[in-house]
């Protein structure tokens, strides 16, 4: 298939104190959460100045995926929309119209499947072509990567640099605890979100030799009422803190990409701070970010799509995720009743 551009998609994040609110609102348009929810969250980013990591991260990538293209193709352009704030979705598609981009696909930064880490894309891809009009490039998703072998690389090394980290005195018996965003159970059962995590979770520890870490979920925003997938990741330390087995903790964010507010507020600042409080010692693993693995994972999955008969890498027994999503494939949460 031919392609001349790369999109890359992603959530989007305020870059002053200023555009923090409306940031946020932008974020839960047209679902029934209340302003002081919204003040709540905004007081995260006020911790940091009101700027968001995601943004810098998004261009550190784009400029490593350039010098990745250029070393070993393919020689196309790259683009970059957000879901929620600049540059929006419509903008880049907007520029890829009058830059003559006729076909493209998109890297959405979520490896694994659910609604608002896929389906939800595909929805604002759909409504950013509507939006521009007639000659908006088509745009198709590259495959979900949480079982490829450079994302468990980039993973692997970046435990193991934390596990290094730790004092020597308790290495030998830490936990290492994966996390991830927690989602309504409702929409968690209408995707394979679950099994994937507990997939990438299986093959990560396997690359380290290791057996027995832990799953849990962080950053629940929904209903009080509404059941989201668990255990929290601090009620989880404090569990750990009580097993005179595991004196330490390696606390991996296997769910994220790239340092989102959700790592750098609700692992580097809360969980931390816990951490410190019940004299529990901790490293957090950085996300995959730029590691040179996860970047040449995303050259692959781009030149697969542009292969006849292309090799499509996967470890473990689930196999390679499709190029094109099923229809109807990862539903909204069912919103519970008022």
């Amino acid at each position: 298939m031919s392609y001349d551009a790369l999109l890359v998609v992603s959530f989007g994040g305020p870059e002053s104190r200023d555009e923090v609110v409306p940031f946020l609102r932008n974020v839960v348009r047209g679902k029934p959460v209340p302003e002081e929810r919204i003040l709540e969250v905004a007081e995260h980013y006020y911790h940091f100045g009101g700027k968001s990591p995601i943004n810098q991260q998004n261009r550190d990538l784009i400029a490593a995926l350039a010098d990745e293209f250029e070393a070993n193709g393919p020689q196309i352009p790259i683009y970059w929309g957000n879901r929620n704030w600049n540059p929006y979705l419509a903008d880049a598609l907007a520029q890829m119209r009058a830059d003559g981009v006729r076909r493209a696909l998109a890297f959405v930064t979520s490896a694994f499947s659910s609604y608002s880490g896929c389906r939800q894309y595909l929805e604002n891809i759909a409504a950013a072509r509507a939006q521009v009009g007639p000659g908006a490039p088509e745009v198709d998703k590259l495959r979900a990567f949480y079982n490829h072998p450079g994302f468990v690389e980039a993973t692997a090394e970046h435990v193991r640099a934390a596990f290094q980290r730790l004092p020597a005195g308790v290495r030998p018996n830490a936990q290492v605890v994966y996390t991830a965003h927690s989602i309504p159970i409702s929409m968690a059962l209408s995707s394979p979100y679950v099994a994937q995590l507990e997939e990438s979770c299986r093959l990560v520890s396997d690359a380290l030799g290791r057996s027995g870490d832990m799953l849990v979920y962080q950053s629940r925003s929904g209903a009080p009422g509404q059941p989201w997938l668990g255990p929290d990741i601090l009620d989880t330390l404090r569990e750990i803190k009580a097993q005179v087995e595991h004196p330490a903790v390696v606390i991996a964010p296997i769910g994220f990409v790239s340092d989102h507010m959700e790592v750098l507020y609700d692992l580097d600042t809360e969980a931390r701070e816990l951490c410190c409080e019940i004299d529990l010692p901790m490293e957090r693993a950085a996300t995959p970010g730029t590691h040179p693995a996860y970047v040449r994972m995303i050259g692959e999955l781009v030149r697969e799509r542009m292969e006849y008969n292309p090799v499509r890498r996967h470890l473990g027994s689930l196999g390679p995720s499709p190029d094109s999503c099923a229809e109807g494939c990862c539903p909204a949460a069912i919103r519970p009743r008022p």
